[in-house]
């Protein structure tokens, strides 16, 4: 799609949002892309930084306007930013001017239908015409050649980055417990949660049937070919960006604690956007948010003790959780770099 001469056209759909902001911010700087089109229905006619403060200042933006779904021009690609429940009703007009669609959003990411069901019901009302390839640049064998793409969710990348190298080995037992820990952006724009609340403060967000978790079983059992027990809990953490995850494992019989540096060693060796902390052992080794905010580096690090294993794994829900993964994912697509419009660096303090 991508060449010398010419740049991909992208649409970003639902671009209102932190998400589809997001997108805007690091397509901005990509060499490759034309932005051609930013929909926003209650927004439509406004200006990109009226909307967006923080990307008012770049050259580009007092060109861009939101603009109604229904004027969307053609397009190579389409980034799907729309809040959970609303991609569904949508798609036809998307399908109809996209060459490729990449969906942010959860509703077409889980493949059983009872799930489905249960998790995302507008979905399971109104299922895709063409099915949806599930997507993570670092384990998925091959990029997708499906016009339809769903990207994982925030929690459910950064379970997975942090287990997926046991489980490849098949180093530990089946009964996982993962203690998940999200910024405030992670609830959307349209969060009702007052800041105050959140503000000083450190919570429960859900200890059962997030409907992350049945997309953690999915893709360990899809990229390993191994099922899972898993216990999965959220906790809402003051602070706008940051997902930290904490995953507890026991190690099988005989497994020893080189076999578990050498399996995570392996699983993301010339993965420029895993990176996996060797030999931890002061607090400040260990994966933290401020070593990834703002960046769309995941960090990975595993400690072992006594047959019992804990992974720990840390991202910016906005970037490698969500917009920075799907432009990885274009990058992959289109035949450019991997990294190209990516930043390695957080933001701190």
């Amino acid at each position: 799609m991508a060449d010398n001469d010419k740049k991909v056209r992208v649409a970003v759909v639902g671009a209102s949002g932190y998400t589809g902001g997001e997108v805007v911010r690091l397509l901005l700087e990509h060499p490759g892309v034309e932005l051609a089109f930013l929909s926003a229905e209650r927004n439509a006619g406004a200006a990109l930084g009226s909307v967006h403060p923080w990307l008012r200042n770049h050259p580009a933006a007092a060109g861009l306007r939101f603009r109604p779904l229904a004027e969307l021009e053609d397009v190579d690609m389409a980034f799907g930013c729309l809040p959970t429940g609303a991609l569904p009703e949508q798609l036809p007009v998307i399908a109809e001017r996209a060459e490729r669609v990449l969906n942010l959003g959860g509703d077409f990411r889980l493949r059983e239908s009872g799930d489905v069901e249960s998790y995302y019901p507008k979905t399971a009302g109104n299922p895709p015409q063409e099915d949806f390839a599930y997507y993570v640049p670092e384990l998925s064998p091959s990029v997708p050649k499906s016009r339809f793409i769903s990207l994982p969710g925030c929690m459910a990348v950064a379970s997975v980055y942090a287990l997926y190298p046991l489980f490849a080995a098949s180093l530990v037992e089946h009964r996982v417990v993962v203690d998940a820990k999200t910024g405030s952006t992670g609830g959307g724009r349209g969060s009702g949660e007052p800041p105050a609340e959140r503000s000083g403060n450190f919570r429960v967000h859900k200890l059962h049937g997030h409907r992350h978790a049945p997309e953690i079983s999915q893709a360990i059992a899809e990229f390993t070919g191994t099922a899972m027990d898993l216990r999965f809990a959220t906790h809402s953490l003051d602070v706008s960006r940051g997902i930290m995850v904490t995953a507890y494992t026991d190690l099988r019989p005989g497994v020893t604690p080189l076999d578990v540096k050498r399996a995570y060693a392996k699983a993301y060796v010339g993965k420029p956007f895993v990176r996996v902390r060797t030999a931890p052992r002061a607090p400040q080794d260990f994966p933290m948010l401020k070593a990834v905010v703002g960046s769309n580096v995941a960090e990975v690090a595993v400690a072992v003790r006594d047959g019992q294993c804990v992974a720990v794994a840390a991202l910016d829900n906005l970037v490698k959780g969500a917009a920075g993964q799907a432009i990885q994912s274009m990058n992959l697509i289109c035949g450019f770099d991997e990294t190209a419009g990516l930043p390695t660096t957080a933001v701190s303090p």
